[in-house]
């Protein structure tokens, strides 16, 4: 991955991710707000062709959609930041041999310096993760419309020890992808397999699939702010059992994070 510039001033990055499943079954899941929805952020695909994207209070991402070619392409168009050029991400669908596709996200835009180089290649980092979620719910979940719990928290410790201290209270520590667990008491249910984490490359994340506290996927990471270090667990719960859990044991995971990594001051 890396950014890419020509001498027009175009600049832009990519991210491409091989998933199960035909074409239009794929399209549904990226193309769709409930789709969207089930392994991104909440998203909201308008009649007017507005692309809203929730990532919190406060934090929407908007964009008009200039082009639609189901199942194979669209574009969607918004402004990079309040006083940013425009903002271009074009989504491909390409069907592969053996019942799989490749999705392409391409993010480009025309500058004439390097001011947006940054952003540019911090939204190219954010997409493995998220696209290591949308191959697991295509494998998994295709179809079922997910409901996201979201949870934060903060630690004044160095990142490993917040790392350690979360992922121990919750049964996966020094886990390897296949492993099962189950968290020990003191938190909400919560068990089921490691999909992906321990890796040397990316020590600090973990990908699991759920059983309980329904079906689901869990991903969790820990990222270094400043002087504080953000502990993210984001739960993807799937089906009317997944809303069902949500109503259930939402409150009760979001005081277990805020009671154990609460949002204190350096």
């Amino acid at each position: 991955m890396s950014l890419n510039h020509d001498e027009s001033g175009k600049r832009w990055v990519q991210a491409q991710v091989e998933v199960p499943g035909t074409p239009e079954e794929v399209w549904d899941a990226i193309a769709t707000g409930p789709g969207v929805s089930s392994w991104f952020v909440p998203t909201e695909m308008r009649a007017d062709g507005a692309i809203v994207c929730h990532f919190g209070p406060g934090m929407e991402s908007v964009a008009k959609r200039t082009a639609w070619d189901p199942p194979r392409r669209f574009v969607g168009e918004g402004q990079m930041g309040p006083d940013g050029p425009t903002l271009a991400t074009e989504w491909t669908v390409e069907a592969q041999a053996g019942g799989t596709c490749l999705v392409r996200v391409v993010h480009s835009l025309f500058a004439s310096g390097d001011d947006w180089d940054n952003q540019l290649e911090a939204i190219e980092r954010g997409w493995p993760a998220y696209f290591e979620i949308l191959r697991l719910y295509l494998t998994h979940f295709m179809g079922e419309t997910g409901t996201l719990l979201p949870l934060m928290g903060m630690s004044l410790e160095p990142a490993p020890k917040a790392w350690e201290r979360l992922t121990t209270a919750l049964g996966l520590t020094d886990l390897v992808p296949g492993s099962k667990f189950q968290a020990p008491g003191g938190c909400p249910a919560l068990s089921g397999w490691v999909e992906k984490g321990n890796d040397p490359g990316h020590p600090l994340q973990y990908l699991t699939r759920l059983e309980m506290p329904a079906r689901g996927l869990c991903h969790l990471f820990a990222m270094p702010m400043g002087e504080r270090v953000l502990l993210s667990m984001r739960m993807y719960l799937y089906g009317a059992d997944g809303a069902g859990a949500l109503q259930r044991d939402g409150a009760a995971w979001t005081g277990w994070m805020q009671q154990n990594f609460p949002f204190a001051k350096p």
